[in-house]
């Protein structure tokens, strides 16, 4: 067999693999002006992401608008600042959010709940929509979402004492994702099985990169439901959980060529 010639401009090809900055080249002991100019703009995207407004209402608006009824609570970060600088207060809920959904619980197997993290304009733009394409997913696997929560200034184990307070088997927190200078509107997923305050990100899964150049909404809400049944009917999440679905949906994914990572709590 003939090998293949190598590409004429091998670097030209990885680049169309990647968004990866491959090969940017230099001028004397600094990147040339296009690249400089394009990284310090992805730059200022990735801040904006992070600083952007949480649009709490009108997430919960347009929940409604899909018949899906939300409550809203918060963390012990009162600011943005105080949620940057202290981890700590956005893993615990303030003592109004607590009473709001203390004896609110049910006998749902599923809490969702929404955080806006690190990127809240990923999940102004990416939450409903993947809730839209995840909640028939849910139903067809026969699993019953109870309350769908959104929280301001959370951290990803927000999430645990949320699901706990609600007598939730499951707990799916939606997320913005640290800005990368290639996706600053990033969304995440987390699962926990028998959520509760003290879990760790070991016993949790992630399906992450859920943005218009990683994983679609199909995608991710396939990979979604599917490892919430498997960790209902196992009882577990996190390192005891792989996932086995088989990579993404066969009619989407033919020939894309694009995956989930993992990318560390929030």
């Amino acid at each position: 067999m003939k090998t293949p010639a190598p590409p004429s401009r091998p670097l030209d090809a990885l680049r169309e693999l990647t968004p990866a900055r491959v090969g940017l080249g230099r001028s004397g002991a600094r990147l040339p002006t296009d690249p400089q100019r394009a990284v310090t703009l992805d730059h200022a995207r990735a801040r904006d992401a992070v600083h952007a407004a949480f649009d709490a209402a009108g997430i919960a608006e347009r929940l409604a608008g899909l018949g899906l009824q939300s409550i809203q609570v918060s963390s012990q970060a009162q600011s943005r600042r105080d949620y940057l600088r202290r981890p700590d207060l956005g893993r615990t809920l303030d003592p109004d959010s607590r009473r709001t959904l203390t004896g609110q619980g049910g006998a749902a197997d599923i809490v969702i709940v929404i955080g806006d993290g690190l990127s809240p304009a990923a999940v102004n733009l990416h939450a409903v929509e993947l809730i839209r394409h995840l909640t028939p997913r849910l139903a067809e696997s026969g699993m019953r979402p109870g309350h769908i929560v959104i929280a301001s200034s959370a951290r990803v184990a927000l999430g645990d004492e949320i699901g706990d307070l609600l007598g939730a088997r499951m707990a799916v927190l939606l997320i913005g994702e640290r800005p990368g200078l290639s996706a600053p509107d990033s969304l995440g997923a987390y699962l926990t099985f028998a959520p509760r305050i003290g879990r760790t990100d070991a016993e949790r899964n992630c399906v992450s990169n859920i943005h218009a150049a990683g994983l679609s909404y199909d995608e991710a809400a396939f990979k979604i439901a599917w490892l919430a049944r498997e960790g209902l009917a196992r009882q577990v999440t996190g390192v005891a959980l792989k996932d086995e679905s088989g990579g993404v949906l066969p009619a989407i994914a033919a020939g894309r060529g694009r995956g989930d990572g993992v990318i560390g709590p929030v």
